[in-house]
């Protein structure tokens, strides 16, 4: 079954789509027992979806339509160790991570636990000063080289959490992911081989991007060392392709393993996150881990409508598929989760960007919705001006943090009030008492998750993250598509590679003319200089 099927399920949530669109949201917020049940909370964040535009027999409909799917023995089935991902024949297995799988192998604990020993040991050594460069001096610096899922999780983490007091003895960390060689050239500006560490994440180790920023990394060190037997003292890799990794210089005991089993936007919580483990410490980690661990056993275990990830990606399915929101805004009102809405992007479309079925058979019904955002109060004097008066149709979620942690109350009262009231706005708009300021009206209506973590801690950001991770996996399922493949990135890093090589002077007579045309004109002006 899917959206596209006509079934009594699908024509009851047709008819409350028509029967809501009459309905504004204004008078939805007076059902006090509907905005009860869509009011939840979990590890220390609480999450209101009652400024969605759903009542309690269109909620009621969503639940049978998510039985109708075999949601529950489905999550079952991911959490087991199912080979869910259809077109790699592949577990999907993020939960095991951070122990929350319940029927996974006892040989993959044996070897999450011993990889995960041997990450905190190196840490340890990093944070403590025990780790030395060639030259016996203490790491200070740490460049993390990777990109997508190696890369924005734990960025988005090492500015999250750097507040926290375990962060505050930490070496300092440099992000590159970018093949612009501007990336890598301003993250080493300034910093000596004698203390810097890089760290490669590759789970293939043939990802582009991340070869050529590693190559410039080792090129920098040996330029300013001559001695190829001290890249193992500066340089860690995290592969799955522990030969490439060993040709590249890498030792032994310097990689650490990314299972096949873990997709690269669901691998923070791995090796991959060892940037994460630097900055905040290993206690720290294990805090961020509780969080998510929480969050699996609510998945795991609550009723689906008492199921935080499970009503988050049903009102997602809704508000696409039956309200026509053609986007999604990420409103982190704090600057510490400025990254919230990046690291999010490639999680959900990456994921649920799909124009087939699991079957491979093209669907006729929306999938994805566009995923942007940024920071509050930025946004509300830039873009807001759209949401509150444009004609798109959108969702957003809000992201606040009830605790402020500067010491400087004002701001963050002033902080909190702006998130609640920018969706009120959305929710409620506004209806001018004077015929002639038409031009002031705000539709309001539109539809808004917000989430309040009662502090920035590793076990709050971890108990978000997990539930944005299931409320994927959930949207996956609702729109009978694979959340666990990424196809359309592939295409895109075939065709660099021919292009690459006719910029460099091969024949380009078999691309199509546009494409020549490009290529053409570059080597034009390279050839100018």
């Amino acid at each position: 079954m899917n959206l596209s099927d006509t079934t009594p399920i699908q024509d009851s949530l047709a008819a409350s789509a028509v029967r809501l669109s009459s309905i504004h949201s204004r008078d939805l917020l007076q059902d006090t027992a509907r905005n009860d049940a869509l009011k939840h909370a979990l590890a220390g964040c609480h999450f209101d979806f009652s400024r969605q535009r759903v009542d309690q027999q269109a909620l009621a409909e969503l639940i049978r339509f998510a039985n109708s799917v075999d949601l529950p023995a489905k999550r079952d089935a991911m959490l087991a160790g199912a080979s869910i991902n259809r077109s790699e024949n592949r577990e999907v297995l993020h939960t095991a991570l951070r122990q929350g799988a319940a029927g996974v192998s006892k040989s993959i604990k044996i070897e999450v636990a011993e990889t995960k020993r041997r990450l905190y040991a190196c840490v340890e050594a990093i944070r403590s000063c025990r780790w030395r460069g060639y030259t016996d001096k203490p790491i200070r610096d740490v460049v993390h080289i990777g990109i997508g899922g190696s890369h924005l999780g734990p960025e988005l983490l090492v500015n999250a959490l750097a507040h926290l007091p375990s962060a505050q003895k930490a070496p300092n960390i440099h992000f590159v992911a970018n093949v612009d060689a501007q990336d890598i050239s301003h993250a080493l500006s300034g910093l000596s081989p004698e203390t810097t560490l890089f760290i490669v994440v590759s789970k293939s180790f043939s990802t582009l991007e991340t070869q050529v920023n590693a190559n410039t990394a080792r090129s920098w060190f040996l330029e300013r060392t001559g001695n190829l037997d001290a890249l193992g003292q500066h340089f860690l890799g995290v592969t799955t392709n522990l030969v490439a990794a060993s040709e590249f210089g890498f030792s032994k005991e310097n990689l650490f393993p990314l299972w096949d089993w873990v997709g690269g936007r669901f691998s923070l919580w791995s090796a991959v996150g060892l940037p994460i483990m630097l900055k905040i410490g290993c206690e720290a980690f294990d805090r961020l881990l509780d969080g998510a661990r929480a969050a699996d056993q609510h998945f795991a275990q609550s009723a689906l409508d008492q199921n935080i990830p499970v009503l988050a990606a049903l009102l997602a399915t809704w508000n696409t598929s039956h309200l026509g929101c053609d986007s999604l805004a990420v409103l982190s009102y704090d600057q510490r989760l400025a990254l919230l809405p990046d690291y999010l992007q490639q999680l959900e479309m990456e994921s649920n960007g799909k124009s087939v079925d699991i079957n491979g058979d093209p669907i006729d019904y929306r999938t994805m919705q566009v995923l942007w955002g940024g920071c509050g109060t930025n946004g509300q004097h830039a873009y807001h001006q759209l949401l509150h008066q444009g004609t798109s149709k959108f969702a957003a979620d809000f992201i606040l943090v009830g605790e402020g942690d500067t010491g400087h109350n004002e701001h963050h009262q002033w902080l909190l009030a702006n998130g609640i009231a920018q969706g009120q706005a959305m929710t409620l708009g506004h209806v001018p008492a004077n015929a002639g300021e038409q031009h002031k009206r705000v539709q309001g209506n539109h539809p808004s998750t917000t989430v309040v973590l009662n502090s920035l801690g590793a076990e709050q950001i971890g108990c978000l993250l997990a539930i944005y991770e299931h409320k994927v996996f959930c949207q996956g399922v609702l729109w009978n598509i694979n959340s666990f493949d990424q196809w359309g990135v592939e295409l895109g890093k075939q065709l660099a590679l021919p292009i690459f090589a006719q910029l460099s002077g091969e024949d380009a007579s078999t691309q199509d003319p546009a494409t020549r045309h490009l290529i053409d004109h570059c080597l034009g002006l390279n050839r100018a200089k």
